[in-house]
């Protein structure tokens, strides 16, 4: 330890002699680095292929280092969940590898660590997922086993009650934490709570106590088949090697029928109310948390480029306006941003920040200045910087063969086409000042807006009502009306 402090004090130090070599500190650059035109990025070749039993197969030959990644994509998550049964699918989806085959969730994790693969599972709204990484080496015991966590998962009674009670304390637990309350809230306003898109895809304490195993077991006999999957396959295998793996290890899976899902799309007064702010009180808070927003757009959106780029200007960088005004200029937060959460139906637009409790009506009036600044045109060199930042960053999201299988599962929910990777860098580079305004203008509306501000209702709501922004009422965590005495 003494020896370590010596080494730490002498590296403080300057000039420093290591290995009989001077070491210059130089002084910090103050002149930001600019940013270059981006190079061409060639993108893998993508093979498609469709078993006899409905599986379909996207490969992709990576031979660089001898790993593979595997990803299998339900199309369906928890948009399906039953009405009252929200969280359905993420916890069938928690469920699938604790146990699978012939081993419990211990012998699956022995196993799991033995073959040293990483494997995984989940859900979000459309669709759940399991997801393995492993070395060439032991690529056909680690199949093996992602096709029994797949396609034969025990739902032992006493994992099931176990990840249950997890839950249900997790759930109970959101309740007193600020970001978490405006977030249900939130979403509750936008769309309503009959909406999927209305609540947690993880549910609620109360529709998570009303889960049972055989609802589990239904649901995922219902969508978990292969004419409603696609296998997604990375890494240093021949398109014929890939297509065999996948025949050995899915091939015996029967395709079934599946129901048909309706479509959901968001109640028209998510788009049209004007703006309102609720409070969502949470005594003796030291923060506000902030959710502003509403409707946005699907993710098959035509305005998908222009608003990428509108949104990386006005809170989805760093460098935005948003976190500019709130952090770097004013200090009301840490971080400030914002997001269009595409779906296959219209999900939100939300801008959000956690401010200290004191400057909630400061903040607010902040972030009405810059959604409405945002509606004007944007300038030539702004909007060339959020380009740029776009697609400079855009080839790290293929780095690694886990990245490629990862971006290639996010299209499929959507029905998107696979070539739709190739085209982000065109795509965003076609963006001009008259296709970003057109859209900010079409999406971004500051007299619709939905805001909540989770925080100290004594602090907050007079200054707040103050303002003048809008009318101030007060919800619950479930954006349900609270009755004031």
């Amino acid at each position: 330890m003494r020896r370590t402090l010596m080494v730490l004090a002498s590296l403080a130090s300057a000039p420093v002699i290591l290995s009989a070599q001077a070491v210059v500190v130089q002084p910090a650059s103050t002149t930001p680095p600019k940013l270059t035109t981006p190079k061409p990025l060639t993108l893998p070749t993508i093979a498609e292929r469709v078993l006899p039993n409905g599986l379909k197969l996207v490969i992709v030959e990576q031979h660089e280092i001898p790993v593979v990644d595997v990803s299998l994509v339900i199309r369906t998550g928890a948009e399906a969940d039953p009405r009252g049964k929200a969280g359905l699918a993420t916890l069938t989806a928690n469920l699938l590898d604790e146990g699978a085959g012939t081993r419990d969730a211990l012998g699956l994790a022995e196993q799991i660590g033995f073959l040293a693969i990483g494997l995984r599972t989940g859900a979000g709204f459309e669709q759940s997922t399991v997801a393995m990484h492993s070395t060439k080496a032991t690529l056909d015991s680690a199949i093996s086993l992602m096709a029994d966590v797949a396609l034969r998962p025990t739902f032992a009674e006493k994992e099931f009650l176990r990840l249950k009670s997890e839950r249900t304390t997790g759930l109970l637990q959101e309740q007193d934490r600020g970001p978490a309350m405006a977030d249900r809230a939130f979403a509750a306003l936008v769309y309503g709570e009959a909406h999927p898109y209305g609540q947690n895809a993880i549910g609620t304490k109360e529709s998570t106590e009303s889960l049972s195993r055989n609802d589990v077991q239904t649901f995922w006999k219902t969508w978990y088949r292969p004419n409603n999957a696609t296998l997604v396959i990375v890494g240093d295998l021949s398109v014929a090697e890939a297509e065999a793996l996948a025949r050995r290890a899915f091939g015996s899976w029967a395709r079934g029928t599946l129901p048909a899902l309706a479509a959901k799309p968001a109640p028209a007064s998510a788009g049209g109310k004007a703006t309102t702010i609720y409070i969502v009180d949470k005594p003796k808070a030291a923060q506000s948390s902030f959710r502003l927003g509403g409707l946005g757009v699907a993710r098959s959106t035509p305005d998908y480029y222009p608003l990428m780029v509108v949104n990386t200007a006005l809170g989805g960088s760093f460098t935005s306006r948003l976190n500019n005004t709130l952090r770097e200029k004013k200090g009301y937060t840490y971080g400030a941003g914002s997001s269009f959460t595409m779906r296959k139906e219209a999900g939100p637009f939300r801008a959000n920040a956690e401010v200290v409790s004191a400057k909630t009506d400061s903040a607010l009036i902040e972030f009405m200045r810059e959604l409405k600044a945002i509606r004007d045109p944007l300038p030539a060199d702004e909007l060339a910087k959020a380009k740029r930042y776009l697609q400079l960053g855009y080839a790290e999201n293929f780095e690694s063969t886990g990245d490629i299988a990862a971006q290639l599962s996010q299209l499929i929910p959507y029905g998107l086409p696979l070539t739709t990777l190739g085209a982000f860098n065109a795509g965003i580079g076609s963006v001009t000042v008259q296709s970003a305004q057109r859209v900010a203008n079409k999406y971004l509306d500051p007299s619709k807006l939905t805001i909540v501000i989770a925080g100290d209702r004594a602090t907050i709501e007079p200054t707040l009502k103050a303002t003048g922004i809008a009318p101030v009422e007060v919800r619950d965590s479930r954006g349900r009306p609270v009755i004031t005495p």
